[in-house]
């Protein structure tokens, strides 16, 4: 692990210093934040190989720092160490991130600060597995379907011939009713007319007979 950089993000100056002297000598470049903007900004400059931060913070605390890591998917793999004297708030404020980083209670000593630095790395390295894997899988995929668009342009459109309009049972009723009706109608026009040829004949006879 030589040459590798460490951030410790802490408020306290004697938590900073406690914490950089229980690191292994000579195998960590140490830097410091007081807050989380100015870890952030060191995060932004630096290639780190572990972050140390404190839960509560001025101006942006620990937690508040960690989810910009995992915003940042350069950034998310980085191992996180999250310190605080009050793991009961520290679980009620985020009770399902617990899996993203290793917790240390304080005062620690050293062999519970070396412990939570390796469950940390582990934690890590399983999330730069599990984004390699996804980068697989979408990668796969993306094949398969540049594959299937070629495959498609290569297939002769087939003739599909248009499905027949149905018809409704109702219309069909009321256009059998409608010529029902003009039957009727043609019907009852002929026996007017023959009326009107009745009442012609008899009017006729009646004016022979009064003459």
């Amino acid at each position: 692990m030589a040459n590798q950089k460490v951030l410790i993000i802490d408020d306290s100056k004697t938590v900073r210093m406690q914490v950089k002297d229980m690191l292994p000598k000579g195998n960590f470049e140490v830097l410091e934040a007081v807050d989380g903007v100015e870890g952030l900004e060191i995060v932004s400059q630096e290639n780190l190989s572990l972050i140390l931060v404190d839960f509560f913070m001025p101006r942006m605390n620990g937690w508040e720092v960690v989810q910009k890591l995992q915003d940042n998917p350069r950034l998310k793999s980085i191992p996180v160490v999250l310190m605080s004297g009050r793991r009961e708030d520290v679980e009620k404020a985020v009770p399902d991130q617990f899996g993203y980083f290793e917790f240390v209670g304080k005062p620690f000593e050293q062999p519970a600060l070396v412990q939570a630095i390796k469950s940390a790395m582990a934690k890590a390295r399983s999330r730069q597995q599990a984004l390699q894997k996804s980068a697989a899988a979408a990668g796969a995929s993306s094949t398969a379907l540049s594959n299937d668009a070629a495959a498609t342009k290569n297939l002769q459109p087939i003739a599909v011939s248009a499905p027949a309009p149905s018809v409704n049972p109702e219309i069909l009723a009321l256009q059998t009713e409608v010529k029902a009706l003009r039957s009727e109608n043609m019907q009852l026009r002929t026996d007017v007319e023959g009326l009107k040829k009745q009442v012609a004949q008899i009017m006729a006879f009646i004016r022979q007979k009064m003459k």
